[in-house]
């Protein structure tokens, strides 16, 4: 049984969540603050956290940043806040996807679902196959209907950075720290044009990207 830690202070939201997390077979813990949340993930070691950003102790944020000191369980950030910079943060912290409220439930336990399974899947180096390509990720190897892709170091860098997170939306911080490294943090235009080069000897259609995805504003996709 999966277990699900609920991080939140709204009880309307924790009842609701807990009902349709136990309705589907989720063993649920519930902490209503940072403190108890980060208690909880020590002693019952969920599969799973949804973390709620506006606590009323530490923020979401916090605990994130003290969570992921210790532990890389799976986290999916719930936040009525809209804005991209909230949502920047949260990920550049090592949240592994992020739902702004209102929420449809459908769509948070895809989300959940998703993060759970990347989580499992996460070791090894392997292979990834797609509709459209192949990437050996030990040999360093690209394929496409059946014929090798030269990518440059950079190019493959890039896309490694995202195939590794598969599912996950990627800052636009953290890839060019990756690629590029430390000293690199504002130079989105490279990710731009190395995304178009990606595209261009990946995707079936580079105008309309299937698996190489852009999220406005705030990075990058990797959808197999």
């Amino acid at each position: 049984m999966t277990s699900v830690l609920v991080v939140d202070d709204e009880p309307a939201i924790v009842r609701t969540l807990s009902i349709n997390l136990r309705a589907r077979d989720y063993d649920v813990f519930v902490a209503g603050d940072g403190r108890t949340a980060l208690d909880v993930c020590r002693e019952e070691k969920p599969d799973v956290v949804l973390l709620d950003l506006g606590l009323p102790d530490l923020s979401g944020v916090d605990v994130l940043r003290e969570l992921r000191s210790w532990s890389q369980v799976p986290v999916v950030v719930l936040s009525a806040r809209h804005g991209s910079d909230d949502k920047v943060e949260a990920l550049d912290e090592g949240a592994d996807d992020y739902v702004t409220k209102p929420f449809g439930m459908d769509e948070l336990l895809a989300r959940l679902r998703a993060a759970v399974r990347r989580s499992a899947g996460s070791d090894g180096e392997g292979v990834v196959e797609t509709d459209a390509f192949k990437l050996d990720l030990g040999a360093k190897q690209a394929r496409r209907e059946g014929d090798e892709v030269h990518l440059t170091p950079t190019e493959w860098s890039l896309l490694e950075a995202l195939v590794r997170r598969p599912g996950r939306l990627v800052p636009q911080r953290q890839l060019l720290h990756d690629v590029w490294g430390p000293a690199y943090g504002s130079e989105t235009h490279y990710l731009r044009v190395y995304m178009a080069q990606l595209r261009r000897k990946l995707e079936p259609d580079p105008a309309r990207p299937r698996y190489l995805i852009t999220e406005p504003g705030m990075g990058y996709r990797f959808v197999a």
